[in-house]
């Protein structure tokens, strides 16, 4: 009988984090990025969630997203590394990346 229970929870802790899964769009999941800036300009890098500008990264690389963050209004953002050589890049807004 316990061991059915702890069958029982088992089963309803995996449902769980199933549907808690698929809630979130695949691409949000994803740590594969592009660079994707709508306004055709390289995308600026930021030392902290809208912080200073540290750098720029062309349209169409390919970076890595570690981490997700938003700034004092709420937007949000992503420390990236790039995706071939794994050195971090610094802060991005998210928008302007593509996840896949």
């Amino acid at each position: 009988m316990i061991a059915r229970r702890s069958s029982l929870a088992i089963a309803a802790a995996l449902g769980a984090a199933l549907v808690a899964a698929s809630s979130v769009p695949a691409a949000a999941q994803s740590p594969r990025c592009r660079v994707m800036d709508p306004t055709g300009t390289p995308l600026n890098v930021r030392d902290s969630p809208n912080g200073a500008i540290i750098g720029r990264l062309r349209n169409g690389l390919l970076v890595t997203r570690v981490r997700d963050g938003e700034d004092e209004r709420g937007r949000p953002w992503a420390y990236v590394t790039d995706r071939s050589t794994g050195e971090p890049l610094g802060w991005v807004y998210r928008e302007f990346i593509a996840c896949f």
